[in-house]
């Protein structure tokens, strides 16, 4: 086994830790908002039933998408499509939360943290992701 193998087998390694921890996020705030409704995230709301059902379902998509990265861990270097289709969608969803942001007004600091998980952590991994694709399959091709 060749030192680029090593490191290949290294890093994907730390990127499956790395994505299988942060990936506790969606699937924890998810899994909250599902079970106990939107006032996990601001308990002095008050919503009508119609925002309480769309906060749970918004909250069962998030759980959805944790689910469904933890889901590429086992063979991340081969889950190219899915990792990037999972990013476009966080990064849609943090887009549509920064609109929020500057049309309305500045969150509290658990919702500037998912800003920045949906912004720049997730794309961050997504980019990891493809840049070990390129190192390691290169490698694979070159033996």
């Amino acid at each position: 086994m060749s030192c680029q193998t090593i490191s290949c087998i290294a890093q994907i390694r730390t990127l499956q830790v790395a994505v299988a921890v942060l990936a506790l996020v969606p699937v924890g705030a998810g899994l909250a908002g599902a079970l106990f409704g939107i006032g996990v995230f601001e308990p002095a709301a008050s919503l009508g039933y119609d925002a309480e059902s769309t906060g749970r379902y918004l909250s069962g998509l998030l759980l959805a998408i944790g689910l469904a990265f933890w889901a590429t861990v086992p063979r991340i270097e081969a889950q190219g499509v899915r990792f990037r289709l999972l990013t476009l969608l966080v990064f849609t969803g943090g887009l549509a939360r920064l609109a929020g942001l500057l049309l309305v007004g500045v969150p509290s600091s658990a919702m500037l943290g998912a800003l920045v998980m949906e912004l720049l952590v997730t794309p961050a991994l997504a980019v990891w992701r493809e840049r070990l694709d390129r190192l390691c399959n290169g490698a694979a091709a070159a033996r």
